[in-house]
């Protein structure tokens, strides 16, 4: 099959039929069951992508070959951003597993005979590291600046404790529920990360105290604020644990403000981002003599070469290697 046109922008709301719509809706459902909150939506997105590729094609899914699959995956590689940058290894291969599930979908519920995507291989993905790391006392620094005891105040910190000691992801912190946190136990509880699966971290004794404070003091008084005018409704925020100045629900944006802007009130430079903190976890751990699976299950990857993935070698530890072990290292 010889593509005619280029897929749409994955953001954009393609257009496609009554009949796909109505799959879709279908496939958002099962989506629910099996997926974090926030992939539901970008699932979606992909599909929908691919049905308006399909419509525009007058291609049925039941007649779908493989062949049409690697025509619609090499077209994807031509793809530009609006900026005519092209797309990451990531948005491939994000795009590939809502392929995937979207197929899965349709094999289980016997809407299809055969999964054409069987034998299709993924992209493969960049392995490109944070830019930036930070060390303990940089980390520190910059989940200590919030030193006051303003309602947002009380709020960042007990975020930036939580990022710093657990390394959860930033749409895992977005997604804490009130009862997610026992800090009497010392426990977080990620429902449904990455994957669709739940498990247990633990907390600092700083970060316990700090959601403790934030949730008695803080929370509280923010869910008030929807209730004024200029608040928005609180249906949704009031089943997160961290939410927006204003009541609602705390979006990723806000929260790379926030993280961006402690570490400038810190004194840090380096372009620091939840992540960051999530890969200087991963690292203090090691170093400090962590078991690398250990930092597995508390990251939440299935693949131990995730994992491996965060812990890279910092030029100064392979100094002092060379220095003590080299013959001419002194």
């Amino acid at each position: 099959m010889t593509p005619k046109s280029p897929p749409r922008h994955r953001n954009q709301q393609a257009s496609v039929s009554a009949r796909a719509t109505k799959l879709l809706r279908r496939f958002e459902d099962d989506l629910s069951l099996r997926y974090a909150e926030r992939t539901v939506p970008e699932y979606l997105a992909h599909v929908r992508a691919f049905l308006a590729w399909l419509d525009m094609r007058g291609v049925e899914l039941a007649d779908l070959k493989r062949q049409a699959l690697l025509s619609y995956q090499s077209e994807l590689f031509t793809l530009k951003r609006r900026d005519g940058r092209p797309y990451s290894a990531g948005f491939h291969g994000n795009r590939f597993s809502a392929m995937r599930a979207f197929f899965g979908f349709l094999t289980r519920r016997a809407l299809i005979l055969h999964d054409p995507m069987a034998g299709i291989e993924r992209p493969r993905m960049e392995t490109r590291l944070p830019r930036a790391i930070l060390s303990p006392k940089e980390a520190r620094k910059i989940v200590e600046a919030p030193a006051g005891r303003t309602p947002l105040e009380l709020r960042d910190r007990a975020i930036l404790e939580t990022l710093y000691a657990t390394g959860i992801r930033a749409s895992e912190l977005i997604g804490l529920a009130p009862l997610d946190v026992d800090t009497q136990e010392g426990i977080l509880r990620v429902v449904r990360g990455k994957g669709g699966k739940d498990r247990n971290v633990p907390l600092t004794p700083a970060a316990s105290e700090a959601i403790e404070l934030y949730r008695a003091k803080a929370r509280p008084q923010l869910l008030a604020v929807s209730k004024k005018p200029g608040g928005i409704y609180p249906l949704k925020a009031s089943r997160r644990l961290f939410v927006s100045p204003r009541g609602g629900v705390l979006y990723r944006a806000t929260l790379d403000k926030l993280v961006h802007r402690w570490a400038a009130e810190a004194g840090i430079h380096k372009r620091v981002s939840p992540h960051v903190f999530r890969h200087s976890v991963a690292t203090h751990l090691l170093r400090r003599g962590a078991d690398i699976r250990h930092i597995q299950v508390l990251l939440g990857h299935q693949s131990l070469s995730t994992t491996e993935r965060y812990t890279r070698v910092e030029i100064k530890d392979l100094r002092a290697v060379v220095r003590r072990a080299h013959p001419r290292g002194r």
